[in-house]
């Protein structure tokens, strides 16, 4: 059985290569879209295509972001001086040394900023490939990383939902006890009211009931309760079919609609109450369901 997924997660791979080692983080927090944002080293620049593409064959929605940090290790060989920058050093410091400043010792000087440089070496065109394709497979295993740290949100945004689910199932049918009380309770208002303002109308029963038939037929909310509970069933066959994100945020706005309108054709304070309630649970539910991949 598939499982709906959250939003928000986080991975992280390590690698190495030859000389070359790094660190790929992927973060993702709530997002309408899939939007994959990319930070690597330089000089390898279709890791961003393949991190775009990796992310969107395994996530359909968030803001994702995928970050490479790497290293590599050189050997002193490697190293050359800047003679232009040592010679500048040297004459700073012999000024100082003739003001009585301390001679500068030679591990002192090679650690000053430039002069020591690692220069761009001329890499072997197969060694760069198979670094770039190395750190391509440690991304792929960041975000598989970050996908199951998304199913573990998901796993536990579930019940969390289905509790809020049953919850209106509940007063929806509630709510129908209610609503079956409602022309009774229009037609008693409507009579006392009439009797009230005309004792003595000729056919006041006739015109009673017509009336207070009219108006129970305006307030009828069992249309509204269908629809409800054609939401009810709508969200639990969602959670079953992920990703279902998109469509369990519309349906939220149907769900909103429907309480609004029972509300608004309430007749009793029972039934507006419930239907108040109905309002904060279906809320609370939205809350929880802009979580949902």
């Amino acid at each position: 059985m598939s499982r709906i997924s959250g939003m928000t997660g986080f991975g992280r791979a390590d690698g190495s290569d030859g000389d070359w080692t790094w660190s790929v983080e992927a973060r993702s927090v709530n997002g309408r879209n899939l939007e994959v944002r990319f930070r690597g080293p330089p000089g390898f620049d279709t890791l961003e295509r393949h991190a775009r593409t990796s992310a969107q064959a395994r996530l359909s929605r968030g803001q994702v972001t995928v970050g490479i940090q790497t290293r590599r290790e050189l050997g002193a060989a490697s190293l050359k001086v800047n003679q232009d920058i040592l010679a500048r050093y040297l004459s700073l410091a012999n000024q100082l040394a003739e003001e009585g400043a301390t001679p500068p010792s030679a591990d002192g000087l090679l650690s000053l900023r430039g002069v020591l440089e690692a220069p761009e070496e001329a890499d072997d065109a197969g060694a760069r490939a198979a670094v770039e394709a190395a750190m391509a497979v440690t991304i792929d295993q960041a975000l598989d990383a970050l996908k199951l740290s998304r199913d573990r949100e998901g796993g536990q945004l579930l019940p969390v939902i289905t509790d809020f689910i049953d919850r209106i199932e509940q007063l929806v049918a509630q709510a129908e006890t209610g609503a079956s009380a409602q022309t009774d309770a229009i037609r008693e208002r409507f009579s006392r009211r009439m009797t009230e303002l005309a004792p003595d109308a000729p056919g006041l029963e006739d015109r009673i009931f017509l009336e207070a038939a009219a108006l129970a037929t305006r307030a009828d909310v069992r249309e509204e309760l269908d629809r409800l509970t054609a939401h009810v069933a709508s969200a639990r066959t969602l959670l079953q079919q992920p990703p279902a994100g998109r469509k369990l945020d519309f349906l939220m706005q149907e769900f909103m609609r429907e309480a609004n309108t029972l509300c608004s054709k309430s007749a009793t304070t029972a039934l507006t109450g419930i239907g108040l309630e109905l309002k904060a649970g279906i809320e609370q539910l939205r809350e929880q369901v802009q979580n949902v991949e």
